[in-house]
């Protein structure tokens, strides 16, 4: 063998021996880190989670959310995918000269193929670095290491075709249609002689092969990490209803020390290695951040941010609890903070060192990494968590922190802890008479509203339980919703039943806001209620109770059935048991609730009721349906005031009033409450009313019986 391609071998070898070596350290030191989190149970679905990395891995789905982002996304995925056929190709030539993969026949339109895939990835690239640093998007980074990437991918593009280029002139070759652009490339240079066309090849060979081992080990220590972790995220993703919550046990070990005792997260490795992973798996593409309602009125909470801090937290206390180098090559990092507590945590050979390791191990994950600001913006929207291409779960992290917040340190905004005290006494968060949460009902004499405790007495049974929620009950603007609803069930001739001053809160507030056990306090009486009252079907105004009945109260023995208004609204106006006829002059813009929209996928039916109604016109908002913005009300922030950046629901209104309606509507007594301060700021309250789908649909049928009365 010559010996300069003898020597060529040896590099070779060594250098990627070694890049595989650091490539392996790093993801078995991530590995190491998640596994300090605690466990997950894993259900062994095997055939749905290769369907979901089918349709969000290699089907892209959310990522062509974003079209342009999306498309430059897909060519590089696929094409570095494809594209890695091409470089073992030409690594081969590089090490046996005149040679190529053994592709027989096949091998001219494998070259020709290659060639399209290579400039389709410089495309993107170019396209992609436009995106970044010219159009200047607000949601991405304009880092170094957000631009190495691109760097790193288009010199391995522009090395594979002049490589190839100085490999027909080396050899001799006639430039052929399967290998345009090198061809072009050849002939361009075709000036130079064979020795001097195969020294620039191997230096094109050489710089590829670096870079390539280069990107290998950079990838898993950087934000890249997604392109391992992503996959996994998604083939591990919960199963749950989306924005699921799980209960916290409060059994306490008898043995344990009352000291030792926390419930929520406070601590990094409190999390589990499902949430841990979702850290790495963050793509840093700014979707979450460009959604968020909190984020885009000015408030400090980023959501993207907030899992890059919590992986950086992560990894810093994973070095000193491991004592495994976060960064590597160790000697090219040795300053990093990572290495040193890692190097510190192998040796703890000073009092020094021991104390900055102990002070690592001891770091709180609330106040040194997240502040309580940022915990208390989220409105639990999860438009986060749906902008997310990589499936990362945002809000479920937050409410664990909350938890830590409420029930270890008993830390809550004053508002807050005003309308937590007043749900506990009085089942409510304004803290009105429980005995005064059936009075609504005087609002109209002629709606039959019986609470369960009457139907028994006259004999009679029910088939809804309508739950009314607080809102319902004491907020004098949903009052009218609820009468509205009740009417529209004696028109349509539905047999149902209110708990009346029996009816508690649903838990759904305290639980957001991290007083897991409060809610768990009025999960146990509402379903003491529900058994005693045989309730097999519960319908509501309320898409937050909604919610949590449907999704969350199953874990403490719910098997109701659960509706929301406006599903059974559209399904008995299809029955015709009622029949809008009044006509209703309005342009109307409905503003999809989160928890009735993102969290349920109820997005058609309070469509399908407004386009039922006879004059109504339907106009939509650049923002609808799953990419609809909060009104700001979710996660307890109804009871709280916004003390930073501009008010969510007036950026909301704003949004609405773009397409110039002259009604908003919403399924949501928190929605309504919130559109209409909106239109008061806005000072617009007198040309855009606000009304809920139940109170337009019985405006058509109701005040039309009247005039034909008349």
């Amino acid at each position: 063998m010559n010996p300069l391609l003898l020597a060529n071998w040896i590099l070779f070898l060594g250098v990627t021996i070694y890049g595989l070596y650091l490539f392996v350290s790093v993801v078995r030191t991530r590995i190491a880190y998640i596994k300090m989190g605690k466990k997950f149970e894993f259900d062994g679905k095997i055939k749905r989670r290769l369907q979901k990395i089918g349709i969000y891995v290699f089907g892209q789905k959310k990522l062509l959310k974003d079209k342009k982002s999306g498309a430059i996304h897909v060519m590089m995925f696929y094409g570095f995918i494809l594209v890695q056929f091409g470089a073992i190709d030409f690594i081969w030539k590089g090490l046996a000269p005149d040679s190529h993969l053994p592709l027989g026949p096949f091998y001219p339109g494998f070259t020709f193929f290659q060639e399209i895939v290579t400039l389709t990835i410089i495309v993107a690239v170019i396209w992609a670095f436009y995106r970044r640093y010219i159009e200047k998007l607000v949601r991405l980074k304009r880092s170094f290491k957000a631009g190495l990437v691109l760097i790193f991918i288009g010199t391995l593009m522009v090395t594979v075709l002049v490589g190839n280029g100085m490999g027909i002139i080396w050899h001799g070759h006639e430039g052929a249609w399967t290998e345009p652009v090198a061809t072009l490339i050849a002939n361009a240079f075709a000036w130079l002689p064979p020795a001097a066309a195969a020294t620039v090849f191997f230096i094109m060979w050489w710089i590829h092969l670096l870079i390539l081992l280069t990107f290998l080990v950079y990838v898993p220590q950087s934000k890249h990490a997604h392109l391992l972790a992503a996959p996994v995220n998604v083939f591990l993703s919960r199963e749950d209803p989306p924005g699921k919550l799980k209960p916290i046990d409060f059994e306490m070990d008898e043995e344990a020390d009352e000291e030792d005792v926390s419930f929520g997260v406070g601590k990094i490795e409190e999390l589990n290695q499902l949430q841990m992973i979702d850290l790495y798996a963050c793509v840093e593409c700014g979707r979450c951040t460009n959604v968020c309602p909190a984020s885009g009125s000015g408030k400090m909470l980023s959501p993207m941010d907030l899992l890059i801090k919590m992986r950086d937290h992560l990894t810093e206390k994973g070095a000193a609890v491991t004592g495994q180098s976060p960064w590597v090559p160790a000697y090219a990092f040795s300053g990093t903070e990572g290495n040193t507590l890692a190097q510190m945590a192998r040796t703890k050979g000073t009092d020094e060192a021991a104390a900055t390791v102990e002070a690592a191990h001891n770091k709180n994950l609330i106040g040194d990494v997240i502040t309580e600001e940022e915990l208390w913006a989220c409105t639990t929207c999860r438009n986060c968590e749906d902008a997310c291409p990589v499936m990362n779960e945002h809000v479920d992290k937050i409410i664990d922190l909350r938890r830590y917040l409420v029930l270890t340190e008993g830390k809550m905004d004053p508002d807050g802890q005003r309308a937590m005290m007043n749900i506990e006494r009085q089942g409510n968060p304004w803290g009105l008479s429980k005995k005064e949460r059936e009075d609504w009902r005087s609002l109209d004499e002629e709606a039959h509203i019986p609470t369960v405790k009457e139907l028994k007495k006259s004999g009679e049974e029910f088939e809804y339980l309508f739950w009314v929620s607080s809102m319902g009950s004491y907020d004098n603007r949903s009052q009218k919703i609820a009468v509205a609803f009740a009417k529209l069930m004696n028109k349509a001739g539905i047999k149902f039943a209110i708990l009346g001053n029996k009816e508690q809160n649903s838990g759904d507030t305290a639980r957001r806001m991290g007083n897991e056990f409060l809610f768990q306090e009025l999960a146990e009486k509402n379903m003491k209620e529900f058994e005693k009252n045989d309730v097999k079907k519960i319908i509501t105004i309320d898409p937050h109770a909604y919610n949590i009945f449907k999704n969350e109260y199953p874990d403490f023995g719910l098997e109701a059935e659960v509706y929301h208004h406006t599903e059974m609204l559209s399904e008995w106006l299809k029955e015709g048991r009622l029949k809008p006829e009044g006509v209703v002059n309005e342009k109307i813009t409905y503003h999809d609730s989160c928890y009735l929209g993102r969290y349920n996928e109820v997005y058609q039916p309070p469509r399908e009721v407004l386009e039922m109604i006879p004059g109504v016109e339907v106009v939509e908002m650049k923002r609808n349906r799953s990419n609809g913005m909060c009104c700001g009300a979710g996660g307890g922030m109804m009871w709280m005031e916004e003390k930073s950046g501009n008010r969510v629901n007036v950026a909301r209104t704003e949004q609405a009033l773009e397409v110039e309606p002259t009604m908003i509507s919403s399924g949501c007594p928190f929605c309504l409450t919130m559109l209409s301060d909106g239109t008061k700021a806005k000072e617009v309250e007198e040309e855009v009313s606000t009304m809920d789908i139940a109170e337009i649909l019985a405006k058509s049928i109701f005040e039309s019986t009247e005039e034909k009365t008349a």
